[in-house]
């Protein structure tokens, strides 16, 4: 018997492994990709914490991300630090929502809630992240926060 190509069935056979193979791997992907954002998130809040601290000391306030953007020298990148709040980067928007010679406040809220971030945070001028953050969520609300990190 001379037989040539693959039956239905072995054909058939081969597309349910495919796909089982599909069903476990991308649930497990999706939660990879939000925890990502989320690490990238925190860390970028640290780094804005960071910059306002460098900006306050050439100046007698706290600046907003566009300020801190647009400086010459910029203190951030030109994501992070666009030229009209909010400003969106690793699936999270960014904007400040409260800064003066004394406080400043930064929230990061998912772009799409549940597919690019699942929880929302925000740093004051102490330089603690916080989770639990909405947006427009004020300085006194983020400190009353949770801290991201034990």
């Amino acid at each position: 018997m001379n037989r040539k190509g693959f039956t239905l069935v072995e054909i058939m056979i081969v597309v349910a492994i495919i796909a089982l193979l599909a069903a476990i791997a991308v649930p497990n992907l999706l939660r990879a990709r939000l925890s990502t954002n989320e690490s990238t998130t925190q860390v970028a809040l640290q780094t804005v914490a960071t910059a306002q601290i460098a900006f306050r000391s050439q100046g007698a306030t706290y600046g907003t991300l566009t300020a801190l953007g647009t400086a010459a020298p910029p203190f951030i990148d030109n994501v992070l630090g666009c030229a009209a709040e909010p400003c969106a980067k690793g699936g999270y928007n960014f904007a400040t929502t409260a800064n003066d010679a004394n406080t400043f406040c930064v929230t990061a809220v998912p772009v799409a809630a549940g597919v690019t971030g699942v929880r929302a945070f925000c740093i004051t001028e102490d330089g603690v992240v916080r989770v639990g953050a909405a947006a427009g969520t004020g300085h006194d609300a983020c400190q009353a926060l949770l801290s991201t990190t034990p």
